[in-house]
C-alpha cells in the first residue's frame, strides 16, 4: 500500500503583505497530481493544517477543495491537528466524513485513534496521534506522573496495547529529537527550542511499535534517528530561514512486515523564495535581475539608508517581501544592543508571550508549573509574579 505524507500545509498563511492562497492552491493541485501519477492510495496530514486556529473563509474553502478532489478519486485521507489549529473546528464533522475514507483525529480524547486498513499483505494499523500537551494527557492519566511532553506521549503509546508484530503507522505532530541528534529548524519552530528548553522535546525511544512515522511541526524535510521516523517539511518555503530548503513530499511504500521502500518526490513552487544580498546598484543592474515573481527577502550591504528601497524594489521584484541592512552601522548596533533585551520582563511575562506568539493563545496555570520546573531543572533564576 502507497502513502503520501504531507504536513504544515499552514493553509491562510500570508508573508509580510502577500497573501499566500494562490501558490498553495498551485502546490495542492501538483500534490494532488503526485497522488494520481504515482498510483498512492491514501494521505497521511500531520498537522498545522491551518496558518491560524481561527481560518480565513478562502483557506477553509482551499482545504475542501482539496479534501474533495482526494476523495473523488477514492483516496483514503488521515488528518490530525497540529499546533496552529482549532481542534474542535478541525474535528467538526469527522463522524460524518469516516463514510466517505476521510478520517480526521484533531482532539485528543484519553487514547490513541486507531483506523484499520487492508492490502494484499494483510492489515495496516494507521495511528493517529494530534497535537497534544503535558498537561492534556496528565488530565486522562492522573495517576502517572507526567511532567513533559516525552513523558505524555510515552503514556499514551504505552496505553494503546499495540501489537508489535503488526504493521503500524503513527501519524503525530510534536517536536521530535533522535540519540544525539536534534532535527534541522526554521521560523517559530526554532524559537520554541531556545525558549522553552527540553520540556517539549519527545525522544525516538518512543516510536519503537511503528513501522513509520509521519511527523508534523517542523518545517524542514529530514528523518529523525532512522529513515522511517520522518519530517515531510511543509511543501512551501514560509520564512527566511526556508529560503534553502529543497521541499519535497516523501511516498512510503508499505509491503510485508520490515519491509518499507520511501521515494522523494521534489515539489516545484509557482514562486520561489529568495534571499538575495547586495548593494542596491549591483542587485538591481539588468543582468542580475531573475526570476523577478519570487518572493524576495533583501539585505543591502550599502552604508547608507537608501530612501523608498521597498519601492525602488518592487517595481523589478513586486513581491519583495522586506529589506535589511549589513553594514558597519548595523553590526556595532547588535554588538551593543544583544544582550539585555528582556531584562524588564519576568520569568512568566517571557513565556507568556512566547505561549502567545507560538500557540495563539494563553498558557494556562499547568503549562506555566511545567515551564517552572524546567526552568529550576535547568538552573534558570527568576522572580515569581
Amino acid at each position: 500500500m502507497k502513502f503520501i505524507h504531507l504536513g504544515d500545509l499552514h493553509i491562510g498563511r500570508s508573508i509580510g503583505e502577500f497573501n499566500l492562497i494562490d501558490d498553495q492552491r498551485y502546490i495542492l493541485d501538483q500534490i494532488i497530481e503526485l497522488t494520481d501519477k504515482e498510483s498512492v492510495d491514501a494521505v497521511l496530514i500531520a498537522g498545522d493544517v491551518y496558518d491560524k486556529s481561527v481560518p480565513s473563509e478562502e483557506a477553509v474553502g482551499l482545504f475542501d477543495y482539496f479534501l474533495c478532489k482526494l476523495s473523488k478519486m477514492g483516496k483514503k485521507t488521515f488528518v490530525i491537528s497540529g499546533n496552529h489549529d482549532s481542534d474542535e473546528r478541525l474535528n467538526f464533522g469527522s463522524s460524518l466524513f469516516a463514510d466517505n475514507d476521510l478520517y480526521i483525529s484533531a482532539k485528543f480524547g484519553g487514547e490513541l485513534y486507531k483506523k484499520t486498513v487492508e492490502d494484499e499483505y494483510g492489515s495496516i494499523n494507521i495511528y493517529m496521534l494530534p497535537f497534544v500537551k503535558a498537561s492534556q494527557v496528565k488530565y486522562f492519566y492522573p495517576e502517572e506522573e507526567i511532567d513533559n511532553y516525552d513523558r505524555a506521549v510515552k503514556v499514551i503509546i504505552n496505553s494503546a496495547n499495540i501489537d508489535k508484530n503488526a504493521r503500524n503507522l503513527l501519524i503525530a505532530h510534536q517536536f521530535v529529537i533522535g540519540q544525539g541528534e536534534e532535527p534541522t529548524l526554521s521560523g517559530s519552530e526554532n524559537l520554541s527550542v531556545k525558549n522553552v528548553g527540553n520540556v517539549e522535546k519527545i525522544g525516538t525511544d518512543c516510536f519503537e511499535m511503528f513501522d513509520y512515522v509521519a511527523l508534523g511541526h517542523i518545517h524542514s524535510p529530514q528523518r529523525i534517528g532512522r529513515d522511517t521516523i520522518r519530517y515531510s517539511g511543509s511543501p512551501l518555503k514560509y520564512s527566511l530561514s526556508e529560503v534553502n530548503n529543497k521541499k519535497s513530499v516523501p511516498i512510503i511504500e508499505v509491503k510485508n512486515k520490515g519491509n518499507i521502500e520511501i521515494d522523494f518526490i521534489p515539489l516545484i513552487p509557482m514562486r520561489d523564495m529568495r534571499h538575495i544580498k547586495g548593494n542596491l546598484k549591483q542587485l538591481l543592474a539588468p543582468e542580475n535581475i531573475e526570476n523577478p515573481d519570487d518572493y524576495i527577502y533583501v539585505t543591502l550591504t550599502d552604508e547608507d539608508i537608501q530612501d523608498d528601497a521597498m519601492a525602488i524594489f518592487q517595481q523589478h521584484y513586486p513581491n519583495t517581501i522586506s529589506i535589511d541592512y549589513d553594514n558597519s552601522h548595523t553590526r556595532e548596533l547588535e554588538q551593543g544592543d544583544v544582550h539585555g533585551a528582556s531584562d524588564n520582563k519576568s520569568f512568566e511575562q517571557l513565556i507568556s508571550d512566547f505561549y502567545e506568539m507560538i500557540y495563539g493563545c494563553e498558557i494556562d496555570e499547568e503549562e506555566m508549573k511545567v515551564m517552572k520546573e524546567v526552568a529550576r531543572e535547568a538552573g534558570v533564576a527568576y522572580e515569581a509574579d
